[in-house]
């Protein structure tokens, strides 16, 4: 059962990302989460209600603090999205926020056997090989995409937050039912609005707004889809160990890059295929171990 919810989280979370990047391309990254975070609430609220169970103080400060870091994971996954490669994003960002999880599950007294310690070895390499982008002979030029605005760097932070939004969610613990997802939603709410707030005042209002039916459409369906990978996630690790359901959600970016390569005809160099496949050989070895 833990591996079937977390691969549903992670085909949520695939879908998710492919269209709030696909969103952010044609606005910004914080206008979209503006439509995307509040629909996610109202979702894991209704669900909340209806599953019932009586929150805790403990457990809604873990999830309050699980949703400031993934709303700031939000925040520079999108923006990632919007400026670089969903092919090389994604992947950076996931294996990021599954080997933050595995340490500290090991640390905990979660048994890791060598197979195990290998994948995770692996997906370490696979960050660098993936990171590795052709230097851009305009660099120079203020119109240019350097790595460090766009690249993996921006991919790597988000990951980080999306780990330690997995810990810390999962530490919430499920006695008082999808309270701590509210909690969560709330806390990436917070991020989100703070930082549309001192846009504001800075008097800053970069990009078009997310108009038009499709565009909005999208971006609320990015919000639904997210908000229940967050729930099938925390079930998961609920019921099963943190490492393996954080890992098998990780595995998000395989949806997020097929749909990239039919939407946008993304390619890769030969070292970023290479660091593909020896991420996927990682997580799976995670995953089998």
């Amino acid at each position: 059962m833990v591996t079937v919810l977390a691969l549903g989280a992670a085909l949520a979370y695939g879908v998710a990302d492919f269209l709030g990047g696909a969103v952010s391309r044609r606005s910004t990254a914080l206008k979209a989460l503006a439509w995307c975070v509040p629909v996610g609430l109202a979702v894991v609220l209704a669900a909340a209600v209806i599953i019932g169970g009586r929150p805790t103080a403990p457990s809604l400060a873990w999830g309050f603090g699980a949703g400031l870091a993934g709303g700031i994971g939000l925040i520079t996954f999108y923006r990632a999205l919007a400026r670089g490669p969903m092919s090389v994003v994604a992947p950076v960002s996931a294996l990021a926020s599954a080997v933050l999880p595995v340490a500290v599950g090991t640390l905990r007294g979660e048994r890791l056997d060598a197979t195990v310690l290998a994948g995770v070895l692996l997906c370490l390499v696979a960050i660098g090989l993936v990171s590795m982008e052709k230097d851009d002979p305009d660099a120079a030029s203020p119109k240019a995409v350097r790595w460090y605005d766009a690249g993996p760097l921006m991919a790597g932070i988000s990951g980080t937050c999306f780990g330690i939004f997995f810990i810390l969610l999962e530490t919430a613990g499920d006695g008082g039912g999808l309270w701590p997802l509210v909690a969560a939603r709330v806390g990436n709410l917070v991020v989100i609005g703070t930082a549309l707030l001192l846009l504001a005042r800075a008097g800053r209002n970069e990009g078009p707004p997310v108009s038009g039916r499709l565009l909005i459409g999208l971006a609320l369906l990015s919000g639904i889809l997210d908000a229940s990978a967050n729930g099938l996630y925390f079930v998961a690790a609920q019921q099963g160990l943190l490492s393996l359901a954080a890992v098998l959600t990780s595995l998000y970016p395989a949806i997020t890059v097929l749909l990239a390569r039919i939407a946008y005809s993304e390619r890769l160099r030969a070292v970023q295929r290479l660091g593909l496949a020896v991420a996927v050989a990682g997580v799976a070895l995670v995953t089998i171990g």
